[in-house]
């Protein structure tokens, strides 16, 4: 086993000798061009790292691992398409750095080649891989369905709030993983648990993540702080709030997300205000809480040998030890 860095560096690697020199060049350019643009490459470390957790060495996976990271590229840029966003990781996003259609049309591509990575394996690992893939891309498409329905909709509940972020999100962390296990050929009972500590662990970040964006540092979080809030996002601190608040909360809080105020600092704060008072900020850490334990108790349950589970476990603590 090598640490997480070295993973990361392993994978850059290989992902810099995928250059594409074909043409017609803007259909490919933006491709090279988004890939380029780092990122933390946190799923295909996790498919290198699993691969080895069961004993296989991390090179095979290095092919499933560029599929993982070409296709969360692809619904990377369809997603800046949908938001007009105009920056990713804090460079100008492929849309607007050519166009639409060719946003469009790279992504389209993107999700191609995806599937061609899985093309080195060899037929039965192939099959296994692909069924997952295809199974894992559906759900993303599904959970960026519902957080779009989520943005007209005043009755969502907090299990359809938990299954969206299920799909959106942790789902292809989990698949990552469970990647791993299938071209390591290990158990069937070990790859459902990899991909069981894998779904939890996801479902835990993107919960801290939405507790992090009220209340993180903005020096370490990397985002602006209150941004959900001045989007109106129905984020699980949204949703938790509306169900312990007063009603004079709710009523308040409803005021507050149904316009866009010019003073957005002044909103952030009464917001955060009901958060707290409210208990929704407890609510929703005991919630990330509960999901980091679900993860680490799959871990006990799989046949590996303990300096693994470790190392596991390891990883799954320095991924929620994001301070706020």
């Amino acid at each position: 086993m090598h640490s997480v860095s070295a993973y990361q560096e392993y994978f850059i690697a290989y992902l810099e000798m995928q250059v594409i020199h074909k043409e017609p060049r803007n259909l490919y350019e933006p491709i090279q061009y988004i890939l380029s643009l780092g990122g933390k490459r946190m799923r295909p470390v996790l498919t290198l790292m699993s691969a080895e957790v069961f004993d296989a060495n991390y090179q095979k996976a290095l092919p499933a691992a560029m599929a993982v990271e070409v296709f969360h590229n692809f619904s990377l840029v369809h997603d800046d398409i949908m938001d007009a966003a105009p920056l990713r990781r804090g460079n100008v996003t492929v849309h607007e750095k050519w166009d639409i259609n060719t946003g469009i049309l790279s992504g389209d591509a993107m999700l191609i080649l995806a599937y061609q990575y899985f093309e080195k394996y060899e037929p039965k690992t192939f099959r296994k891989l692909a069924k997952l893939f295809s199974k894992t891309a559906l759900e993303v498409c599904e959970g960026q369905q519902w957080d779009v329905d989520f943005e007209t909709r005043s009755d969502v509940t907090i299990p359809e709030y938990l299954k969206m972020i299920e799909f959106k999100t942790a789902v292809l962390v989990a698949a990552a993983m469970k990647m791993g296990a299938i071209i390591a050929k290990t158990s069937k009972s070990n790859a459902k648990l990899i991909y069981d500590f894998g779904l939890h662990l996801g479902i835990a970040f993107q919960l801290q993540d939405d507790f992090l964006d009220a209340f993180g540092d903005p020096a370490t979080f990397g985002k602006q702080v209150g941004g959900d809030i001045i989007e109106n996002k129905k984020t699980f601190l949204f949703l938790k709030a509306m169900e312990f608040s007063t009603e004079t909360q709710k009523a308040r809080l409803l005021d507050l997300f149904s316009e866009n105020l010019e003073n957005s600092e002044a909103k952030i704060e009464e917001v955060k205000q009901i958060f707290m008072e409210s208990g929704a900020s407890l609510a929703t850490q005991e919630a990330i809480k509960e999901y980091t334990h679900k993860a680490f108790d799959t871990l006990d349950k799989m046949n590996i040998d303990a300096d693994k589970k470790g190392l596991l476990k390891t990883f799954g603590e320095n991924l929620m030890g994001r301070k706020v």
